[in-house]
């Protein structure tokens, strides 16, 4: 396994919809299981209004794959209702796994 790709995705929860924003991220971990080319799947909490994705990838296509895949479909249709900005969606790469 070569993870080589990811993407880190910073989502800020409009005035008290935090934990609606949490809870709508823990029930997309079966969305990210269900991907065969996701090698793996956090999703994180940083303080009360901001949290996050981050996940990883073998290849390119995987990595396009999750793009246009269910999750960030699901965020597309509560995000208006839960966030407070677009989510600052980033690609990186991978320089080290342990």
């Amino acid at each position: 396994m070569t993870v080589k790709l990811g993407l880190l995705a910073l989502l800020e929860a409009k005035p008290g919809k935090g934990n609606e924003l949490g809870a709508f991220l823990e029930s997309g971990r079966a969305l990210a299981a269900a991907e065969a080319g996701t090698v793996t799947w956090y999703a994180f909490k940083i303080d009360d209004v901001t949290y996050g994705i981050f996940d990883t990838f073998e290849t390119e296509d995987a990595r396009q794959a999750h793009l246009n895949g269910e999750i960030p479909k699901a965020l597309g249709q509560v995000g208006p209702e839960l966030l407070a900005r677009d989510p600052n969606i980033r690609p990186i790469d991978i320089l080290a796994v342990k």
